[in-house]
């Protein structure tokens, strides 16, 4: 699931080394402009992109590391208690730059839309605006509010923004 939602995972062992990750935490570290080929580089990445906050990585713990964009100092949070074993931490990189998209085909059968809407509402989620997304196309204002209106109606929203939450919701499925 954290792969789906674009968030990576580091597992460091007892002396902060990295014994485990997923593609998502590598593509994280090297969109920081840092070498993420082997454990040691992904350790080596991590600890530049924590260089200037103060954080503890505890046995048993959880910490969160939300990186604001390139350049800015990431956020740390610590979850204490124990939730990995034997003098292991878990390290989640969440990158707020990074969008996962819904799956199209997953879309399409959940609510039955055309493969114009599917892409409208792709675009949606991304951020897009429809007028933006209108003339991309070339298509009129008016074909491009038709398709919303039925985009809203297939999947009983009401608002673009209750649509995009939706859809971000939906991510996170195959």
């Amino acid at each position: 699931m954290l792969e789906r939602i674009g968030c990576g995972y580091l597992v460091l062992n007892g002396e902060k080394k990295v014994i485990e990750w997923n593609a998502a935490a590598r593509a994280t570290i090297e969109r920081q402009g840092e070498a993420a080929d082997t454990a040691n580089a992904l350790a080596a990445g991590l600890k530049r992109l924590v260089a200037n906050v103060p954080v503890h990585f505890l046995p048993g713990s959880l910490s969160w590391v939300v990186i604001k964009s390139l350049g800015d100092r990431p956020v740390v949070i610590n979850e204490m208690g124990v939730v990995a074993p034997q003098g292991t931490c878990i390290v989640a990189l969440l990158d707020r730059e990074n969008r996962s998209a819904a799956n199209p085909d997953t879309l399409q059968r959940m609510f039955g839309l055309t493969g114009a809407e599917t892409h409208l509402a792709l675009r949606l989620a991304q951020g897009d605006a429809p007028l933006d997304i209108a003339r991309s196309w070339r298509l009129s204002r008016t074909t491009i509010r038709s398709q919303l209106a039925s985009l809203f109606a297939k999947t009983e929203t009401k608002r673009q923004a209750e649509l995009v939450a939706l859809l971000g919701r939906i991510s996170v499925l195959p």
